[in-house]
């Protein structure tokens, strides 16, 4: 699969490559938010053997964060309804930029950099009009806010970079918000969640959604293998006794497939997947279930459920190198290959919702 550290070599090559990049903070594999045990939020950088190479203060609780393409700066942003996202310079610890979103929105806790690392997307809600919309942000420009377009949707969260470096995949959730209702969700009976791809420009170039007897399953997080097959992870809003699935994957111009465990074990995810991720090789696909304790494989390309592992509060989910890297709300920093789950390291950091994979 095509990594990050694969493009900076390939930059090398052709003699483009930044004085400075990743390498020069301890080369880290994955970014993760954390509550730590002095009640600081932080921002931390971790390695795929479970070390902690280095943790920056955050001002709130973070959600997720976007990494530079090559020079070590991350974007933390704030946990939805959040109005902060900071940039900020790993090396030196110092904040380079303060993002405020403008009157009238907030940020969704996700973003994802342009290839050239030039232009920030950020996912906002325009919370008076009901809609969401895409933030860009200069960050050849001390991260200067330049315009926005559409998600083609509500509840924008996550979004991804499809490997033609020009289409934009993003996750509408689905669920209107807004800030005088704090986590309040407003529309959930024609609630419309969709998975929309959109041009350079902000044109739609396509839109799945889940049959119309699960519109009430928000879409909320992504994953991309390299072959541009899109994994998402979805939330139920609908009825408690009901245990849809929770994993789709969709091909573009194609059906979106939903996959679901054995019903004992798709009940125990009390309807919410936390975060999606492929295997390092891309073969399994898998998400984690943080209100059951659990952690669900299943077979990329035959479809098929491949087992469920117990692991108390798991939500952090990236591509490791033998099958997955997990991380834990207990501080549990584990991996998965084709076996049982193997704890590495335990940090005694209660690990926010998501893994930002850096390679």
């Amino acid at each position: 699969m095509t990594t990050r550290r694969r493009f900076l070599a390939g930059l090398a090559a052709t003699g483009t490559l930044p004085a400075t990049g990743w390498a020069e903070v301890g080369a880290p594999d994955y970014l993760a938010a954390a509550l730590f045990p002095d009640g600081s939020y932080r921002l931390a950088g971790l390695r795929a053997s479970g070390e902690m190479v280095f943790d920056l203060p955050l001002p709130g609780r973070g959600h997720a964060a976007a990494a530079h393409p090559f020079r070590p700066e991350a974007v933390a942003f704030a946990r939805r309804p959040g109005r902060f996202a900071l940039v900020i310079n790993c090396l030196s610890g110092q904040r380079i930029a303060t993002l405020d979103a403008p009157a009238g929105r907030h940020f969704y806790g996700h973003g994802v950099f342009s290839r050239d690392g030039r232009t920030l997307f950020a996912t906002e809600n325009d919370y008076d009009a009901g809609q969401g919309v895409i933030g860009l942000w200069d960050a050849a420009r001390a991260y200067a806010r330049i315009g926005e377009m559409p998600s083609g949707g509500v509840g924008p969260h996550d979004m991804v970079l499809m490997p033609d470096g020009e289409t934009l995949a993003v996750a509408n959730g689905g669920i209107e918000t807004h800030p005088d209702t704090g986590r309040a969700k407003l529309n959930l009976p024609f609630m419309e969640p969709s998975l929309t791809y959109m041009g350079p420009e902000g044109e739609i170039l396509e839109q799945v959604a889940p049959p119309s007897s699960q519109h009430k399953n928000s879409i909320r997080h992504l994953a991309l293998r390299d072959d541009g097959l899109l994994g998402f992870a979805m939330q139920w809003q609908g009825e408690a006794t009901l245990h849809p699935p929770l994993l789709g994957l969709h091909w573009r111009g194609s059906d979106p497939v939903f996959l679901a465990a054995p019903e004992a074990e798709q009940a125990r995810t009390q309807g919410y997947a936390g975060s999606i991720a492929f295997s390092h090789d891309g073969t399994r696909v898998g998400i984690t279930a943080p209100r059951g304790g659990a952690l669900h494989v299943f077979d990329a390309d035959g479809h098929s459920f491949a087992g469920a592992h117990e692991i108390a509060d798991v939500c952090g989910l990236g591509a490791g190198p033998s099958g997955f890297f997990f991380t834990a709300g207990t501080g549990l920093i584990g991996r998965l290959g084709q076996g049982r789950p193997a704890g590495l390291s335990h940090s005694g950091c209660q690990w926010d919702n998501h893994l930002v994979a850096l390679a």
